[in-house]
C-alpha cells in the first residue's frame, strides 16, 4: 500500500514538474527572451518617424509577362515601364491646347483623372448634356417597357420636340433613344413624370445620383436642360457623370444608335429618330455621348472614345454661339487628339506585395505581417512620373484579424 502512495505522490510531483516546465516555456515566450523589449525600443525611436514612406515602384510590378489590353509586355518591357523616376507629378502647366470653349476637360474615364482642364471647375449651364443624367436615373430606376402617358404639361415644351400630343402612351425605352438620339424636350419631362412621379421629384433623384457620384458643383432644376435659375454643373464633374453613364451598356446600346422606329401605344403613330450626334463619325472609336444648346449656355458636348484599351471622355462647355456650330467638333476632336498622343496606358501595380511587418501591442506576438494587392494601371503622359507612398500607423493595437485594413498605398 505504501509503495501505491509513494507511485501516485511521485506522477503528481512530475505533472507539476511539466506543468511548471510549460509554464516557464510560455510566460518565456510571451514575456521572457526580450520579443516585446524589441517593440518598446521601436515606440522610444520611432515615434517621431511615423508617416507615409515612399516605395520602389520595382516592387509593385511582378517579373512576368502580363496582358494589358490587347498588348502583351515581357519582363525587360515591364522594367522600363516600371522605370519611374520618384518626383512630384506634373500637371498640364505648359499645355497649350486651342479650344473656343469656355470651359473644357479631358478625363480617364476609368479613374477620372483629369488630363487637361480649362476652367474646369467654373459652374456653368449645360443645356440638353443634362439629358445624360435624365437617361441613367431612368435606366436605374425604371423597366424599358414601362408605360409613359404624356401629360399636357410635357406636350407644351418648347424647342426640339417629338410633338407628343396630352394623353399619349409611350413605352419607356422607345422615349430614351427620342431623348438621346434627337434630344426632345417633351420626352424628357414625360419620362421624368412617369418615373419621378413629378418634374421636381425626378430632379431631387437626379441630385441625388450627382451627390452619390461626388458632385457637388451640380445642381439639377429640368430634366431637358432648358435654361433655369439654379440648372449649372462644372466640365468636370459633367465628366465623372458621363464617364459613370457609359459604363451601362444599355446606355452605349440607346447612344449609340443610328435610328429607332417605334409606334404610340393608343393610335399606332409611327415615329422615327435619328442620331444627331456627329462625333459618331468623326473620330475612330468614338461612343457618343451627348450635344446640347441654349442661349445661355452656348454650344455644349460630351464625347467619348475608346482606343487601345484606353477611354477618353472630353467635356465642352459654352463652344461657341450660331452661327458657330462647329467648334464644339473642332474643339472636342482637339481634346481627343491631345489624349491619343500624350497618354498611353501603364501598369502600376500587378501582384501582392508583403511589406514589412507591423508592430503590434497587447497581442500574442510583437509583430503582424502585412500585404497590398491590386491590379492598377492608368493613363500616364510620357513625360509624367508616378510615386508610391504607403502610408501605414507606427503602431497597431490589438486585436486584429486577418484582413482587416491596417493602411493605405497612395499614387
Amino acid at each position: 500500500m505504501g509503495n501505491k502512495y509513494v507511485k501516485l505522490i511521485c506522477a503528481i510531483l512530475a505533472i507539476l514538474l511539466v506543468s511548471l516546465s510549460q509554464f516557464h516555456d510560455l510566460k518565456e515566450y510571451y514575456q521572457g527572451e526580450l520579443p516585446f523589449d524589441e517593440l518598446e525600443e521601436y515606440k522610444r525611436t520611432t515615434l517621431d518617424t511615423n508617416g507615409p514612406k515612399e516605395i520602389d515602384l520595382n516592387q509593385l510590378v511582378g517579373q512576368k509577362n502580363v496582358t494589358l489590353g490587347m498588348t502583351k509586355y515581357n519582363k525587360k518591357e515591364l522594367e522600363a515601364l516600371a522605370e519611374f523616376e520618384n518626383e512630384e507629378l506634373r500637371g498640364t502647366t505648359g499645355v497649350n491646347i486651342k479650344l473656343n470653349a469656355v470651359a473644357s476637360v479631358l478625363m480617364d474615364a476609368e479613374t477620372q483623372r483629369v488630363l487637361y482642364g480649362k476652367n474646369e471647375d467654373k459652374e456653368l449651364a449645360m443645356a440638353s448634356t443634362t439629358k445624360i443624367m435624365t437617361c441613367i436615373v431612368a435606366l436605374e430606376n425604371a423597366k424599358f417597357d414601362d408605360i409613359v402617358t404624356v401629360s399636357k404639361y410635357a406636350a407644351s415644351m418648347p424647342d426640339v420636340q417629338l410633338n407628343m400630343k396630352a394623353g399619349e402612351q409611350f413605352y419607356l425605352v422607345d422615349l430614351l433613344y427620342s431623348l438621346m438620339l434627337e434630344s426632345h424636350n417633351d420626352t424628357a419631362v414625360a419620362i421624368a413624370e412617369a418615373v419621378g412621379g413629378s418634374v421636381q421629384g425626378f430632379a431631387d433623384m437626379m441630385n441625388a445620383k450627382a451627390q452619390e457620384l461626388g458632385c457637388t458643383h451640380t445642381h439639377f432644376v429640368t430634366p431637358n436642360g432648358l435654361d433655369a435659375e439654379g440648372h449649372y454643373t462644372t466640365a468636370t464633374e459633367l465628366g465623372k457623370i458621363a464617364s459613370y453613364a457609359i459604363k451601362n451598356e444599355d446606355f452605349i446600346t440607346i447612344t449609340n444608335a443610328t435610328n429607332h422606329t417605334f409606334n404610340e401605344i393608343t393610335n399606332n403613330k409611327q415615329y422615327m429618330v435619328t442620331n444627331k450626334n456627329r462625333f459618331l463619325y468623326l473620330m475612330e472609336g468614338a461612343i457618343g455621348v451627348k450635344t446640347g444648346f441654349t442661349n445661355n449656355a452656348g454650344y455644349c458636348f460630351v464625347g467619348a472614345v475608346r482606343r487601345d484599351a484606353r477611354t477618353f471622355v472630353s467635356v465642352v462647355l459654352g463652344s461657341g454661339w450660331p452661327p458657330h456650330k462647329q467648334y464644339k467638333w473642332n474643339d472636342t476632336m482637339a481634346l481627343m487628339n491631345y489624349g491619343i498622343s500624350n497618354y498611353d496606358k501603364k501598369i502600376i501595380m500587378n501582384q501582392e506585395v508583403d511589406f514589412p511587418e507591423l508592430y503590434l501591442e497587447n497581442g500574442q506576438h510583437c509583430k503582424v505581417p502585412i500585404s497590398a494587392v491590386a491590379d492598377l494601371s492608368t493613363l500616364i503622359r510620357k513625360d509624367e512620373t508616378v510615386k508610391a507612398l504607403l502610408d501605414l500607423p507606427y503602431l497597431m493595437k490589438a486585436p486584429v484579424k486577418t484582413g482587416d485594413k491596417v493602411g493605405e498605398l497612395k499614387f
